[in-house]
Protein backbone atom coordinates (compact mmCIF):
# COMPACT_ATOMS: atom_id res chain seq x y z
CA UNK A 1 0.00 0.00 0.00
CA UNK A 2 1.28 3.60 -0.53
CA UNK A 3 1.00 5.50 2.43
CA UNK A 4 1.78 8.74 0.83
CA UNK A 5 -0.79 8.02 -1.95
CA UNK A 6 -3.72 7.15 1.10
CA UNK A 7 -2.89 9.90 3.66
CA UNK A 8 -3.02 12.71 0.31
CA UNK A 9 -6.16 11.20 -0.38
CA UNK A 10 -7.61 11.03 2.66
CA UNK A 11 -7.12 14.89 3.20
CA UNK A 12 -8.71 15.62 -0.32
CA UNK A 13 -11.39 13.40 0.86
CA UNK A 14 -11.79 15.37 4.18
CA UNK A 15 -12.16 18.64 2.04
CA UNK A 16 -14.90 17.35 -0.16
CA UNK A 17 -16.60 15.54 2.75
CA UNK A 18 -16.39 18.85 5.02
CA UNK A 19 -20.10 19.04 5.46
CA UNK A 20 -20.86 15.65 6.63
CA UNK A 21 -17.99 15.34 9.44
CA UNK A 22 -18.34 16.44 12.93
CA UNK A 23 -15.56 19.03 12.75
CA UNK A 24 -14.21 19.59 9.73
CA UNK A 25 -11.23 21.49 10.88
CA UNK A 26 -10.02 18.35 12.96
CA UNK A 27 -6.79 16.68 11.58
CA UNK A 28 -6.56 12.82 11.57
CA UNK A 29 -4.29 11.40 14.03
CA UNK A 30 -1.52 9.14 12.74
CA UNK A 31 -2.95 5.86 14.55
CA UNK A 32 -6.13 6.05 12.69
CA UNK A 33 -4.57 6.73 9.20
CA UNK A 34 -2.45 3.57 9.82
CA UNK A 35 -5.70 1.54 10.57
CA UNK A 36 -7.69 2.83 7.79
CA UNK A 37 -5.21 1.77 5.46
CA UNK A 38 -5.41 -1.70 7.42
CA UNK A 39 -9.20 -1.34 6.69
CA UNK A 40 -8.32 -0.42 3.18
CA UNK A 41 -6.40 -3.91 2.02
CA UNK A 42 -9.33 -6.33 3.70
CA UNK A 43 -12.02 -4.21 2.32
CA UNK A 44 -10.02 -4.31 -1.07
CA UNK A 45 -9.09 -8.53 -0.30
CA UNK A 46 -13.47 -8.60 0.06
CA UNK A 47 -13.96 -6.92 -3.65
CA UNK A 48 -14.27 -3.75 -2.33
CA UNK A 49 -13.21 -1.47 -5.80
CA UNK A 50 -11.15 1.63 -4.74
CA UNK A 51 -13.97 3.84 -6.42
CA UNK A 52 -16.08 2.47 -3.83
CA UNK A 53 -13.47 3.04 -0.79
CA UNK A 54 -13.08 6.90 -2.59
CA UNK A 55 -16.34 7.56 -2.35
CA UNK A 56 -17.05 6.03 0.89
CA UNK A 57 -13.92 8.00 2.23
CA UNK A 58 -15.35 10.98 2.44
CA UNK A 59 -17.24 10.40 6.11
CA UNK A 60 -15.01 7.74 6.82
CA UNK A 61 -13.45 9.81 10.21
CA UNK A 62 -13.65 9.80 13.63
CA UNK A 63 -17.14 11.56 14.76
CA UNK A 64 -17.05 12.40 18.29
CA UNK A 65 -20.56 12.57 19.23
CA UNK A 66 -20.74 9.13 18.39
CA UNK A 67 -17.99 8.45 20.88
CA UNK A 68 -20.29 10.45 23.34
CA UNK A 69 -23.52 8.85 22.94
CA UNK A 70 -21.75 5.22 22.69
CA UNK A 71 -20.06 5.81 25.85
CA UNK A 72 -22.90 7.49 27.86
CA UNK A 73 -24.28 5.48 30.47
CA UNK A 74 -28.04 6.08 31.28
CA UNK A 75 -29.13 7.42 34.49
CA UNK A 76 -32.10 5.70 35.33
CA UNK A 77 -32.80 1.85 34.80
CA UNK A 78 -36.08 2.45 33.29
CA UNK A 79 -39.71 0.51 34.76
CA UNK A 80 -41.93 -1.07 32.36
CA UNK A 81 -44.95 1.41 32.23
CA UNK A 82 -42.50 3.93 31.80
CA UNK A 83 -40.74 2.41 28.54
CA UNK A 84 -44.20 1.41 27.41
CA UNK A 85 -45.70 5.02 27.90
CA UNK A 86 -43.39 6.87 26.48
CA UNK A 87 -43.42 4.40 22.90
CA UNK A 88 -46.98 2.98 22.87
CA UNK A 89 -49.14 6.55 23.16
CA UNK A 90 -52.12 7.76 21.81
CA UNK A 91 -50.32 9.79 18.85
CA UNK A 92 -48.11 7.12 17.65
CA UNK A 93 -51.47 4.50 17.96
CA UNK A 94 -53.28 7.10 15.62
CA UNK A 95 -50.59 7.49 13.07
CA UNK A 96 -50.13 4.06 13.00
CA UNK A 97 -53.46 3.60 11.96
CA UNK A 98 -53.41 5.82 9.72
CA UNK A 99 -50.71 4.45 7.95
CA UNK A 100 -51.34 0.68 8.17
CA UNK A 101 -54.89 1.97 6.07
CA UNK A 102 -53.01 4.29 3.54
CA UNK A 103 -50.41 1.06 2.82
CA UNK A 104 -52.68 -2.06 3.20
CA UNK A 105 -52.32 -3.18 -0.01
CA UNK A 106 -48.66 -3.09 0.18
CA UNK A 107 -48.83 -4.83 3.78
CA UNK A 108 -51.20 -7.16 2.58
CA UNK A 109 -49.16 -8.46 -0.75
CA UNK A 110 -46.34 -8.70 1.99
CA UNK A 111 -47.94 -10.12 4.81
CA UNK A 112 -49.24 -12.60 2.30
CA UNK A 113 -45.57 -13.61 1.03
CA UNK A 114 -44.20 -13.57 4.49
CA UNK A 115 -46.65 -14.80 7.00
CA UNK A 116 -45.69 -11.29 9.22
CA UNK A 117 -48.94 -9.13 9.98
CA UNK A 118 -49.12 -6.20 8.92
CA UNK A 119 -49.64 -4.35 11.97
CA UNK A 120 -46.91 -6.26 13.50
CA UNK A 121 -44.50 -4.65 10.34
CA UNK A 122 -46.13 -1.26 11.39
CA UNK A 123 -45.26 -1.72 14.84
CA UNK A 124 -41.97 -1.99 14.19
CA UNK A 125 -41.45 0.48 11.98
CA UNK A 126 -43.48 2.92 14.56
CA UNK A 127 -41.01 2.10 17.59
CA UNK A 128 -37.57 1.78 15.00
CA UNK A 129 -37.90 5.63 13.22
CA UNK A 130 -41.48 6.78 14.46
CA UNK A 131 -42.94 5.95 10.68
CA UNK A 132 -39.79 6.73 9.05
CA UNK A 133 -39.72 10.28 10.59
CA UNK A 134 -36.41 9.58 12.54
CA UNK A 135 -34.25 7.56 10.56
CA UNK A 136 -30.82 9.39 11.00
CA UNK A 137 -28.26 11.44 9.70
CA UNK A 138 -25.17 10.54 10.50
CA UNK A 139 -22.81 9.12 7.81
CA UNK A 140 -22.95 5.44 8.39
CA UNK A 141 -19.60 5.07 7.54
CA UNK A 142 -18.38 7.39 9.80
CA UNK A 143 -19.86 6.42 12.42
CA UNK A 144 -18.79 2.57 11.86
CA UNK A 145 -15.41 3.55 11.42
CA UNK A 146 -15.45 5.54 15.33
CA UNK A 147 -16.44 2.78 17.15
CA UNK A 148 -14.41 -0.19 15.19
CA UNK A 149 -11.40 2.31 15.90
CA UNK A 150 -12.37 2.16 19.29
CA UNK A 151 -10.84 -0.33 21.14
CA UNK A 152 -13.71 -2.21 22.71
CA UNK A 153 -15.88 -3.78 20.03
CA UNK A 154 -13.64 -3.21 17.21
CA UNK A 155 -14.11 -6.80 15.39
CA UNK A 156 -17.65 -5.93 15.33
CA UNK A 157 -17.94 -2.92 14.33
CA UNK A 158 -14.83 -3.34 11.55
CA UNK A 159 -16.96 -6.00 10.13
CA UNK A 160 -19.94 -4.02 9.89
CA UNK A 161 -18.38 -1.29 8.33
CA UNK A 162 -17.01 -3.30 5.87
CA UNK A 163 -20.31 -4.62 4.94
CA UNK A 164 -20.93 -1.07 4.99
CA UNK A 165 -18.70 -1.12 1.78
CA UNK A 166 -19.97 -3.95 0.23
CA UNK A 167 -23.83 -2.19 0.23
CA UNK A 168 -22.19 0.57 -1.82
CA UNK A 169 -20.32 -1.69 -3.99
CA UNK A 170 -23.27 -3.20 -4.88
CA UNK A 171 -24.65 0.24 -5.74
CA UNK A 172 -28.28 -0.37 -3.55
CA UNK A 173 -27.58 3.27 -2.42
CA UNK A 174 -24.93 6.10 -2.85
CA UNK A 175 -22.58 7.50 -0.27
CA UNK A 176 -24.70 10.46 0.66
CA UNK A 177 -27.76 8.68 1.58
CA UNK A 178 -25.81 6.13 3.74
CA UNK A 179 -26.78 7.57 6.75
CA UNK A 180 -28.79 6.42 9.94
CA UNK A 181 -28.08 6.32 13.58
CA UNK A 182 -24.45 6.93 15.80
CA UNK A 183 -24.63 3.32 15.97
CA UNK A 184 -24.46 2.31 12.09
CA UNK A 185 -28.63 1.14 12.41
CA UNK A 186 -29.78 2.07 8.69
CA UNK A 187 -33.00 3.15 7.22
CA UNK A 188 -36.71 3.11 8.00
CA UNK A 189 -36.29 -0.25 9.84
CA UNK A 190 -32.97 0.28 10.84
CA UNK A 191 -31.10 -2.44 10.37
CA UNK A 192 -27.52 -3.01 10.63
CA UNK A 193 -24.88 -3.26 7.92
CA UNK A 194 -24.69 -7.22 8.30
CA UNK A 195 -28.66 -7.50 8.20
CA UNK A 196 -29.54 -5.82 5.73
CA UNK A 197 -26.80 -8.33 3.44
CA UNK A 198 -28.45 -11.00 4.81
CA UNK A 199 -31.99 -10.39 4.58
CA UNK A 200 -32.42 -6.92 2.64
CA UNK A 201 -35.60 -7.34 -0.32
CA UNK A 202 -35.60 -5.46 -3.41
CA UNK A 203 -39.62 -5.72 -3.21
CA UNK A 204 -40.06 -2.94 -5.89
CA UNK A 205 -38.41 -4.85 -9.00
CA UNK A 206 -35.88 -1.66 -9.32
CA UNK A 207 -32.62 -3.73 -9.23
CA UNK A 208 -31.53 -1.71 -5.66
CA UNK A 209 -32.78 -2.68 -2.15
CA UNK A 210 -33.64 0.74 -0.59
CA UNK A 211 -34.28 0.38 2.96
CA UNK A 212 -34.26 4.65 2.82
CA UNK A 213 -36.69 6.01 0.68
CA UNK A 214 -38.76 2.57 -0.75
CA UNK A 215 -41.47 1.42 1.61
CA UNK A 216 -41.82 -1.73 -0.36
CA UNK A 217 -38.54 -2.56 0.24
CA UNK A 218 -38.19 -1.85 4.09
CA UNK A 219 -41.39 -3.63 4.62
CA UNK A 220 -40.57 -6.63 2.41
CA UNK A 221 -36.95 -6.67 4.31
CA UNK A 222 -38.17 -6.63 7.74
CA UNK A 223 -40.89 -9.32 7.19
CA UNK A 224 -38.07 -11.48 5.86
CA UNK A 225 -35.99 -11.10 8.61
CA UNK A 226 -38.37 -12.50 10.69
CA UNK A 227 -39.60 -14.95 9.29
CA UNK A 228 -36.26 -16.04 8.12
CA UNK A 229 -35.30 -15.95 12.03
CA UNK A 230 -38.63 -18.51 12.75
CA UNK A 231 -41.67 -16.35 12.21
CA UNK A 232 -44.73 -18.98 12.80
CA UNK A 233 -47.94 -17.63 10.00
CA UNK A 234 -50.96 -17.46 11.84
CA UNK A 235 -49.83 -17.21 15.38
CA UNK A 236 -49.48 -14.57 17.94
CA UNK A 237 -46.28 -12.76 20.11
CA UNK A 238 -48.33 -13.39 22.95
CA UNK A 239 -51.36 -11.89 25.07
CA UNK A 240 -51.48 -9.89 28.47
CA UNK A 241 -53.20 -12.57 31.17
CA UNK A 242 -54.29 -12.31 34.56
CA UNK A 243 -52.80 -14.68 37.74
CA UNK A 244 -54.17 -15.81 40.80
CA UNK A 245 -53.33 -14.71 44.46
CA UNK A 246 -51.52 -17.82 45.42
CA UNK A 247 -49.51 -18.04 42.14
CA UNK A 248 -45.82 -19.77 41.74
CA UNK A 249 -43.76 -17.20 41.06
CA UNK A 250 -40.59 -19.65 40.13
CA UNK A 251 -42.25 -20.19 36.92
CA UNK A 252 -42.39 -16.74 35.79
CA UNK A 253 -39.35 -16.86 33.64
CA UNK A 254 -38.63 -17.18 29.71
CA UNK A 255 -37.05 -20.55 30.61
CA UNK A 256 -39.92 -22.05 31.78
CA UNK A 257 -42.28 -23.41 28.44
CA UNK A 258 -45.45 -24.91 29.43
CA UNK A 259 -48.29 -25.82 27.06
CA UNK A 260 -51.52 -23.65 27.50
CA UNK A 261 -53.37 -25.75 28.94
CA UNK A 262 -50.91 -25.84 32.22
CA UNK A 263 -50.76 -22.70 32.62
CA UNK A 264 -54.79 -22.61 32.77
CA UNK A 265 -54.30 -25.24 34.82
CA UNK A 266 -52.03 -23.00 37.35
CA UNK A 267 -55.19 -20.56 37.48
CA UNK A 268 -54.00 -18.26 34.38
CA UNK A 269 -56.67 -16.76 32.87
CA UNK A 270 -57.00 -13.92 29.99
CA UNK A 271 -56.79 -10.34 30.58
CA UNK A 272 -61.02 -9.89 30.46
CA UNK A 273 -61.42 -13.11 32.92
CA UNK A 274 -61.73 -15.90 30.00
CA UNK A 275 -60.54 -18.75 30.11
CA UNK A 276 -57.22 -19.54 27.90
CA UNK A 277 -57.63 -20.34 24.11
CA UNK A 278 -57.42 -24.37 23.91
CA UNK A 279 -54.69 -24.41 21.61
CA UNK A 280 -51.56 -26.70 21.29
CA UNK A 281 -48.90 -23.99 21.72
CA UNK A 282 -46.57 -23.52 24.45
CA UNK A 283 -45.86 -20.05 26.29
CA UNK A 284 -43.69 -18.38 28.64
CA UNK A 285 -44.76 -16.43 31.53
CA UNK A 286 -43.09 -13.01 31.56
CA UNK A 287 -43.41 -10.15 34.54
CA UNK A 288 -41.63 -7.17 33.35
CA UNK A 289 -42.51 -5.16 36.52
CA UNK A 290 -42.69 -8.03 38.73
CA UNK A 291 -45.37 -9.80 40.35
CA UNK A 292 -47.32 -6.36 41.55
CA UNK A 293 -46.90 -4.99 37.40
CA UNK A 294 -48.37 -6.73 34.66
CA UNK A 295 -48.55 -10.07 33.39
CA UNK A 296 -47.97 -12.09 30.16
CA UNK A 297 -47.72 -15.55 28.21
CA UNK A 298 -45.47 -15.11 25.45
CA UNK A 299 -45.29 -17.34 22.24
CA UNK A 300 -42.48 -18.68 19.88
CA UNK A 301 -43.00 -15.18 18.07
CA UNK A 302 -42.10 -13.52 20.69
CA UNK A 303 -38.82 -15.25 20.50
CA UNK A 304 -38.43 -13.68 17.38
CA UNK A 305 -38.93 -10.39 17.99
CA UNK A 306 -36.00 -10.53 20.46
CA UNK A 307 -33.63 -11.45 17.65
CA UNK A 308 -34.69 -7.88 16.50
CA UNK A 309 -34.24 -6.15 19.91
CA UNK A 310 -32.94 -8.59 22.94
CA UNK A 311 -34.84 -6.16 25.40
CA UNK A 312 -37.96 -7.95 27.13
CA UNK A 313 -39.45 -4.39 27.27
CA UNK A 314 -39.19 -3.71 23.44
CA UNK A 315 -40.62 -6.53 22.43
CA UNK A 316 -43.64 -5.99 24.62
CA UNK A 317 -44.03 -2.44 22.71
CA UNK A 318 -43.98 -3.53 19.65
CA UNK A 319 -46.15 -6.36 20.55
CA UNK A 320 -48.42 -4.22 22.36
CA UNK A 321 -48.48 -1.47 19.33
CA UNK A 322 -49.40 -4.18 17.19
CA UNK A 323 -52.26 -5.26 19.08
CA UNK A 324 -53.63 -2.16 19.77
CA UNK A 325 -53.70 -1.44 16.04
CA UNK A 326 -55.71 -3.91 15.90
CA UNK A 327 -58.45 -2.23 18.29
CA UNK A 328 -57.14 -4.22 21.29
CA UNK A 329 -58.04 -1.88 24.56
CA UNK A 330 -54.94 -0.29 26.63
CA UNK A 331 -52.71 -2.42 29.56
CA UNK A 332 -54.30 -1.17 32.84
CA UNK A 333 -54.00 -4.50 35.18
CA UNK A 334 -50.50 -3.75 37.22
CA UNK A 335 -51.09 0.20 37.20
CA UNK A 336 -50.65 0.34 40.35
CA UNK A 337 -47.40 -1.19 40.66
CA UNK A 338 -44.42 0.84 42.36
CA UNK A 339 -42.95 2.88 39.52
CA UNK A 340 -39.95 4.13 40.65
CA UNK A 341 -37.05 3.99 38.36
CA UNK A 342 -33.23 2.98 39.61
CA UNK A 343 -31.06 5.45 39.36
CA UNK A 344 -27.38 3.48 38.08
CA UNK A 345 -25.97 4.24 41.06
CA UNK A 346 -28.86 2.35 42.92
CA UNK A 347 -28.82 -0.70 40.46
CA UNK A 348 -25.33 -0.74 41.20
CA UNK A 349 -25.65 -1.04 44.70
CA UNK A 350 -28.06 -3.53 44.23
CA UNK A 351 -26.02 -5.94 42.40
CA UNK A 352 -23.21 -5.40 44.94
CA UNK A 353 -25.13 -6.09 48.11
CA UNK A 354 -26.20 -9.19 46.27
CA UNK A 355 -22.60 -10.04 45.69
CA UNK A 356 -22.04 -9.21 49.40
CA UNK A 357 -24.22 -11.58 50.32
CA UNK A 358 -22.82 -14.17 48.04
CA UNK A 359 -25.11 -14.67 45.05
CA UNK A 360 -23.32 -14.15 41.24
CA UNK A 361 -24.64 -10.95 39.37
CA UNK A 362 -21.70 -11.13 37.09
CA UNK A 363 -20.09 -7.87 36.53
CA UNK A 364 -21.58 -5.09 39.25
CA UNK A 365 -21.92 -2.76 35.98
CA UNK A 366 -25.77 -1.73 36.46
CA UNK A 367 -27.01 -3.50 33.11
CA UNK A 368 -29.99 -5.64 34.66
CA UNK A 369 -29.70 -8.73 32.92
CA UNK A 370 -30.26 -12.27 33.04
CA UNK A 371 -27.82 -13.19 35.71
CA UNK A 372 -28.59 -10.45 38.15
CA UNK A 373 -32.21 -11.40 37.94
CA UNK A 374 -31.31 -15.03 38.27
CA UNK A 375 -29.43 -13.71 41.60
CA UNK A 376 -32.67 -11.34 43.12
CA UNK A 377 -34.61 -14.58 42.26
CA UNK A 378 -32.09 -16.89 44.42
CA UNK A 379 -32.17 -13.91 46.99
CA UNK A 380 -35.98 -13.55 47.26
CA UNK A 381 -36.45 -17.75 47.57
CA UNK A 382 -33.82 -17.70 50.53
CA UNK A 383 -35.74 -14.47 52.66
CA UNK A 384 -39.21 -15.81 51.63
CA UNK A 385 -40.15 -13.29 49.21
CA UNK A 386 -42.00 -13.56 46.08
CA UNK A 387 -39.67 -14.45 43.63
CA UNK A 388 -39.86 -12.66 40.22
CA UNK A 389 -36.41 -11.86 39.95
CA UNK A 390 -37.95 -7.82 39.66
CA UNK A 391 -34.91 -5.38 40.39
CA UNK A 392 -36.83 -2.78 42.27
CA UNK A 393 -36.62 0.46 44.60
CA UNK A 394 -37.62 -1.73 47.85
CA UNK A 395 -35.78 -4.47 47.43
CA UNK A 396 -32.48 -2.35 47.40
CA UNK A 397 -34.20 -0.87 50.45
CA UNK A 398 -34.31 -4.22 52.06
CA UNK A 399 -30.79 -4.95 51.26
CA UNK A 400 -29.33 -2.04 52.32
CA UNK A 401 -31.34 -3.05 55.79
CA UNK A 402 -29.90 -6.56 55.55
CA UNK A 403 -26.38 -5.17 55.83
CA UNK A 404 -23.69 -7.67 54.55
CA UNK A 405 -24.19 -10.49 56.37
CA UNK A 406 -23.55 -13.21 54.39
CA UNK A 407 -26.11 -16.18 53.14
CA UNK A 408 -24.83 -19.57 52.09
CA UNK A 409 -25.50 -19.55 48.05
CA UNK A 410 -23.41 -21.43 45.44
CA UNK A 411 -22.71 -20.19 42.28
CA UNK A 412 -24.88 -19.52 39.41
CA UNK A 413 -24.59 -20.68 36.23
CA UNK A 414 -23.71 -18.47 33.48
CA UNK A 415 -25.83 -16.70 31.24
CA UNK A 416 -25.78 -17.41 27.36
CA UNK A 417 -24.10 -14.95 24.71
CA UNK A 418 -26.06 -11.23 24.27
CA UNK A 419 -28.49 -12.04 27.34
CA UNK A 420 -31.50 -10.73 27.32
CA UNK A 421 -32.89 -7.76 29.42
CA UNK A 422 -35.38 -5.22 30.36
Amino acid sequence: MNTARLVSGIAGALLFGAAMTARADASLEPGFIAWLGGVQDEALRRGISEQTWQAALPSMRPIERVLELDQKQPEFVDTFWNYLDARVNDQRIAAGGKLLHKHRKLLQKIETRYGVPARVLVAFWGLETHYGKMTGRIPITGALATLAYDARRTRFFRNELLDALAILQAGHVEPKTLLGSWAGAMGQVQFMPSTFNRYAVDADGDGRKDIWGSLDDAFASAANYLRQSGWQPGQSWGRPVQLPPDFDWQFARLDVKKPLSEWAALGISQIDGAALPDEPIKAALLLPQGHTGPAFLVYGNFEVMLTWNRSVNYALAVGHLADRLNGQPALSHGRDADNRRLSREQAIELQQRLVQLGFNVGDSDGVLGSRTRAAIRAYQRSASLPADGYPSLPLLQRLQATGTQSTSQAALSAPAANPIVF
